[in-house]
């Protein structure tokens, strides 16, 4: 057994990173709370930690939980290495990478860790909240001729409508875009400003990104079970700490081979570089309509080819007649801008390619999405706005 310690984000994660891959104490990098340390940093944490974890345990992420309650997913050195060193070949070689994600989540430890086994020194973008001018500070500080950054999609967004860091940015070797699906609008921005994007697809249970523009990195496999995508490799979690029943349902082993259960749906195409993996949806965010099954990420695919919604989140709230229906949130901040957007028209574009079941109830505007820390949309806090807005 190993000691486990919870430590808040900071300067300091990189060397506590260190010294945990390396067989020192295992870390769970929480938020901190104005004024806490240590333990009181974990906060935001909602079930009792234990004090120690089996020794292969090196790190523990807590999910974000956007869509859901929080897991603690177990991480061991060799799998986040495992990772680091795919990684750094899918990308050509070493470098130095701009922190742009939180460290409490995996994107962000994934800089660290690549930046370890890369053995240069990651520069943090400073500040509360992600913003060109800081992401440009941080270019200013890099060293190293080989660059790279992981970010969301928002964060993307963010950096093309400055100038000045979209063509910073385009100086970069690679410049990975995960964490959740990214509108075509949005990736075709950046090929026409010269970025070289890279579609991260991964989570915590794999250590972070794996799949690379729809192609398994390193010893990374994947397959279809039923229309869900499996991932298998080196980089898998040891689990998800104190819920064995759970890691039971979601870490599944066949033939002496651990596979990941992603409750994603996925397309595998073949081509002339192997298999190409196309993410479709969670599996578990769909409605049922009049009992017709809708995928929210389906209708959220239709919308963000539309103009005016290139920001627009679909969730499913309760309805008298028909049990469950879309309902369609958009912000007034970005890339959903009221003068280019028409609710007739992108109802008419769902029921086409998706049928009647699919047409959203209403729409509701918002002045800015609520977001997660890490950039991501905040779905739960989405929900509950759809829930409580006038019908």
């Amino acid at each position: 057994m190993r000691r486990l310690r919870v430590i808040a984000p900071g300067d300091g994660v990189l060397d506590e990173l260190r010294a945990a891959l390396a067989g020192g104490d295992a870390i769970l990098v929480a938020p901190q709370a104005a004024g806490a340390s240590g333990a009181a940093a974990a906060g935001a944490t909602d079930l009792d930690l234990p004090r120690t974890v089996e020794r292969r345990v090196a790190l523990v992420v807590q999910t974000s939980g956007s869509t859901g309650r929080p897991k603690r997913v177990a991480l061991s050195a060799d799998a986040l290495l495992a990772n680091a060193a795919a990684s750094e070949s899918a990308l050509g070689g070493p470098g130095q990478w701009v922190l742009a994600v939180p460290t409490h989540y995996i994107a962000g430890l994934n800089v660290l860790a690549r930046s370890l086994a890369a053995e240069t020194e990651p520069v943090t973008a400073r500040g509360d909240h992600f913003t060109a001018a800081a992401f440009l500070d941080a270019v200013e500080r890099m060293s190293h001729p080989t660059r790279f950054t992981s970010l969301v999609p928002a964060q993307l967004a963010t950096l093309l409508d400055d100038p000045r860091a979209s063509a910073a940015l385009a100086g970069f070797a690679a410049v990975l875009v995960g964490g959740q699906a990214s509108p075509r609008a949005l990736l075709d921005r950046a090929v026409q400003a010269g970025i070289p994007v890279r579609r991260s697809y991964g989570s915590s249970e794999t250590s972070g990104g794996c799949v690379y523009d729809g192609v398994p990195i390193g010893a990374t496999t994947v397959k279809l079970v039923d229309g869900e995508v499996w991932l298998g490799g080196p980089s898998l979690a040891e689990g998800y700490l104190g819920d064995p029943e759970l890691t039971a349902e979601r870490f599944v082993h066949e033939a002496g081979v651990l596979w990941f259960r992603t409750a994603d749906g996925g397309q595998l195409a073949t081509g002339s570089d192997g298999d190409r993996l196309t993410v479709t949806g969670r599996r578990d965010d769909v409605l049922i309509s009049g009992g017709v099954k809708v995928a929210l990420a389906a209708v959220e695919r239709v919308l963000r080819e539309l103009p005016g919604f290139g920001d627009a989140v679909v969730v499913a709230v309760p309805d008298e007649r028909w049990g469950e229906v879309p309902v369609v949130v958009v912000g007034e901040d970005g890339a959903g801008h009221p003068a280019i957007r028409n609710e007739d028209r992108a109802r008419a574009a769902i029921v086409v390619e998706l049928g009647v079941a699919a047409r959203p109830a209403r729409f509701i505007r918002l002045d800015t999405l609520p977001l997660l820390s890490s950039g991501k949309v905040d779905r739960l806090a989405v929900r509950t706005i759809a829930l409580g807005a006038p019908r």
